[in-house]
């Protein structure tokens, strides 16, 4: 008669151990396209403004710079939103009485701010400085996508800790020389990795991947 290599006992057993890690292998596969998911970390979130202000004209086919509205990406930790006086510059002349930027004149006229929607919004727990990063050479396109092409800004990357620090850990691959950073339909001349590598290397650009970098 065959020896039993495991204890009878475990014939009991063993129907409900297959299904614990058959239910594991469902929980895993779940989580995993739950936090993958759009809707999970807001890819694609576009959210309708109180003024229907397209970054198509003005950042694309007017080429008005973004440090113009968002005037302290390169000194502060924040990319500022812009005061209504900021849109009056052009505005008090170009299209004054369109009913659209009715919004922008009683905010003018009133001192009241336009309550802009934010659309790129991390957790309270994930310190981002705009400064940190403009300063060093990662341009507005790899964390903020094609706005110039875009008549309503959404979202265009995860914004996720994973994702973050994939950048961290490869910077080469998005830095460029500073003063190309806010240019969106900027190519290099040269290969992206080696043009990266070489600009890691001489303004020494060695992200931190420590938990303190972002949680602070």
């Amino acid at each position: 008669m065959r020896p039993y290599f495991f204890p009878k006992w475990t014939n009991t057993v063993r129907p409900i151990f297959t299904a614990l890690l058959a239910g594991g292998l469902v929980y895993v596969v779940v989580l995993a396209v739950f936090l993958l998911s759009g809707g999970t970390t807001n890819t694609g979130y576009q959210p309708v403004q109180p003024v229907p202000y397209s970054h198509a004209l003005h950042a694309g086919e007017l080429g008005i710079d973004c440090r113009y509205c968002h005037n302290t990406v390169e000194s502060a930790g924040f990319a500022a939103l812009p005061p209504t006086q900021t849109c009056m510059n052009c505005h008090a002349q170009i299209r004054s009485q369109s009913p659209n930027l009715l919004p922008v004149r009683q905010s003018f006229a009133t001192g009241e701010p336009i309550p802009w929607i934010r659309v790129h919004d991390l957790p309270d727990y994930a310190y981002f400085n705009h400064s940190a990063h403009v300063s060093r050479g990662v341009p507005c396109v790899s964390c903020h996508g094609r706005v110039d092409k875009m008549d309503v800004v959404h979202q265009d990357q995860p914004l996720t800790m994973g994702w973050c620090l994939d950048c961290h850990r490869n910077p080469e691959r998005h830095v460029r020389p500073v003063e190309f950073v806010t240019r969106m339909d900027w190519q290099p001349e040269e290969d992206q990795l080696t043009l990266g590598r070489r600009l890691c290397e001489t303004n020494n650009i060695r992200p931190p991947t420590d938990c303190s970098t972002c949680h602070r």
